[in-house]
Parts: structure tokens; C-alpha cells; sequence
């Protein structure tokens, strides 16, 4: 595959880096500025790379006759219309600036999700986002993803729903505009998803298909699933979390709490260290030890000056300071120039 990495804000994304961290924050602010801001500061304690919110109005998200999701229905605990619920948990503008300032205190890199259509885009494009991230539901809404790409800024696509099909059109409607710097992040739109339905080796396949960066969104229980995922390549990877599960809202009860995204985060950082290099090599720390517990030819018993290297009087032992042992049956047979004792290792200057 051809080594690519798209920047944002300053950070490197590629396969080769370490994975970029996205806290989505969603809407688990639950309209509280106040609760906006706890969320920023724990997804900085955790070490995320990025925090992300969810900007729109509720009425240009959907209709009135809009039902609520099975997950949303279960998890709210009540039933009610999308509308109704959606206007709960909307992003005054007004808490933007404090949302950002706060961010960059933090070190954090701000993101949100333009949910509501062409004006949340051009709201986030006022402020100068680093990138959009888009949901899911968007991914077949190419009007949408084209008219965001035509800002030349990094394009992150959910694909939870998607057939292969559909994710080659988005992508191929954002690289029509002349905007290349796409991350797709393989998904399950079902909250919590189980885990046999998440499909892990699908994240691969598109990594093969599209020689595009590869990432992994995540609402499965736990942090299992997003540790495996950056096993296999991932290079970002998504989880929602809360301040804490029992709050009231869509998606509180599948989402991480602070102490929990900081554990993933924390298995993610080990999980690189683990990976380590594509080259096999030996470590630094193997060095000292090759010599110790490699093996080398030597001698089995007395050989005579002029005695022939038999089975019976060659073998193979440590340490592995001598002649390496696929030589063993190029030595074979060979005349032993000198005399040598059982047990000492033979060198090139002792056979002919």
C-alpha cells in the first residue's frame, strides 16, 4: 500500500503514526455548557487527540413525523418523537467559543459533527474547524459531503450502514471536488452493538479496496473491540463517552465514562508500543543474549590431525561465539587440521 497521511491541526495521521484519538462527546452535553466543558476536560485528562460534538438545529435534522430509534427509545426510556428529543440536546451557539478557548487550553483539538445540513457546515466553516467528521447517515448524502469538501479540509466518513458500493460513491464524490484527504472509519450503527456484528475484518477489507487511510468508530461495550481494531491497522479510532451513564439522553448508557476512556486510551498507547516495527530484526536487548543462547559446531569427542568430521565427533552446541550450524554439513566429512579437544568449538582454521 502507498504510504499516506493527511495533517490535522498540526497532527499526522497515517498508518505509520501514533493512532489519532477522537473522544466523541455527541451530545452528552445534554445542553449544559457546563457539562460541555467537563466532557473537554476529561477527554484532555484521558490524553484524546480530539474531542467531538454534534452541531444542528433539530428542525434540519428531521421532520416532525420522525420516529425515535430502537436504541433511542431503550435508552431514553420514554418514547417521543426524534424532533422532540433532538431539540434537548442542541449546541447553543452561543457555547461554541467557550467550547473551543476551552479546548485550546487543554491541548485538545476541537471537532464537531455538521449534523444539520449545509448551515451547520458553514457554521463549523466560520469557525474554522480542522476538519469534518460526518456520521454514518450521511455517508450516501453526497450533495452534503461535496459541498464540505469543497473547503479542501480533511474529510472523516462514519460507514456504519454502508455496503462497499456506497462507501467507493462517497468517496469517489468528495475526490471529484478535488479533496483527497478522506478517512473512512468502519462502523455498526447500533448502540451498544454487539459483538457479533462488528465485523472487524471489514475495516481491512477497505483498506485493501481504496488505498485510503482506515480508521474505526465504536459503540460496542467496552474497549475491547477499539484495542483489536487498532491490531489490524486502524489508524483512528472514535468512542463515545459521558461524564457519567446514568444521565438522561440517547446515548449515555454506551458510552465510556472518564475513567474508562482513559483506560482504553492507555491500552491503545500500550497496544502501539507493542506492534513496535514492521522490520524483523533483532532488539537492542537481544544482542547480549545471541551469543549466549545461539549454538555453533564443536567438537563431541577428541579429533585427531587428519581425522575426517563424522556425525559421530561433530555436534552442534552454545555458546554461539563459533561457526554457525548450517555449516554443519559443509564441515562434514572434511579433514580436522589439527588436533582438538572434546567440547571446544571448531573454527574455520580447523579443517580443510
Amino acid at each position: 500500500m502507498k504510504k499516506i497521511f493527511i495533517s490535522i491541526a498540526g497532527r499526522k495521521i497515517a498508518y505509520e503514526t501514533k493512532v489519532f484519538i477522537i473522544a466523541e462527546a455527541g451530545v452528552n452535553h445534554n445542553g449544559s455548557l457546563k457539562t460541555a466543558l467537563k466532557l473537554v476536560d476529561a477527554a484532555a485528562a484521558a490524553s484524546a487527540d480530539a474531542i467531538k460534538f454534534q452541531t444542528f438545529h433539530a428542525h434540519e435534522v428531521v421532520t416532525g413525523a420522525g420516529k425515535m430509534a430502537a436504541y433511542q427509545r431503550k435508552n431514553n426510556g420514554k418514547t417521543e418523537s426524534q424532533l422532540v428529543m433532538l431539540q434537548r440536546l442542541e449546541l447553543p451557539e452561543k457555547f461554541y467559543q467557550p467550547i473551543i478557548q476551552r479546548c485550546r487550553k487543554r491541548k485538545l483539538i476541537f471537532l464537531s459533527t455538521p449534523h444539520g445540513g449545509f448551515s451547520s457546515v458553514d457554521w463549523l466553516q466560520s469557525l474554522d474547524v480542522p476538519a469534518f467528521k460526518f456520521g454514518s447517515g450521511e455517508l450516501t448524502n453526497l450533495p452534503l459531503l461535496q459541498y464540505a469538501a469543497k473547503f479542501k479540509k480533511p474529510m472523516i466518513l462514519g460507514t456504519g450502514m454502508a455496503t462497499l458500493g456506497e462507501v467507493a460513491e462517497a468517496i469517489k464524490a468528495i475526490k471529484l471536488v478535488g479533496n483527497k484527504d478522506i478517512i473512512i472509519l468502519h462502523a455498526t450503527t447500533n448502540y451498544p452493538c454487539p459483538f457479533n456484528e462488528v465485523n472487524l475484518r471489514a475495516m481491512q477489507t477497505m483498506m485493501q479496496e481504496f488505498n485510503i487511510l482506515v480508521g474505526y468508530s465504536d459503540h460496542t461495550p467496552g474497549d475491547q473491540v477499539p484495542v483489536m481494531a487498532v491490531a489490524l491497522g486502524a489508524c483512528v479510532i472514535e468512542k463515545h463517552f459521558t461524564l457519567n451513564k446514568n444521565m438522561p439522553g440517547p446515548d449515555h448508557k454506551t458510552s465510556l465514562e472518564p475513567k474508562e476512556l482513559k483506560e482504553m486510551i492507555d491500552k491503545i498507547r500500550r497496544s502501539e508500543i507493542i506492534l513496535g516495527s514492521v522490520q524483523k530484526k533483532p532488539n537492542s536487548s537481544e544482542m547480549s543474549i545471541i551469543r549466549t543462547v545461539r549454538k555453533s559446531l564443536v567438537a563431541l569427542s577428541d579429533i585427531k590431525k587428519g581425522e575426517k568430521f563424522s556425525k559421530e565427533n561433530l555436534g552442534i552446541k552454545r555458546p554461539g561465539t563459533g561457526l554457525e550450524p548450517k555449516l554443519f554439513f559443509k564441515v562434514l566429512g572434511k579433514k580436522a587440521k589439527r588436533n582438538i579437544q572434546a567440547d571446544l568449538l571448531i573454527t574455520r582454521a580447523d579443517y580443510v
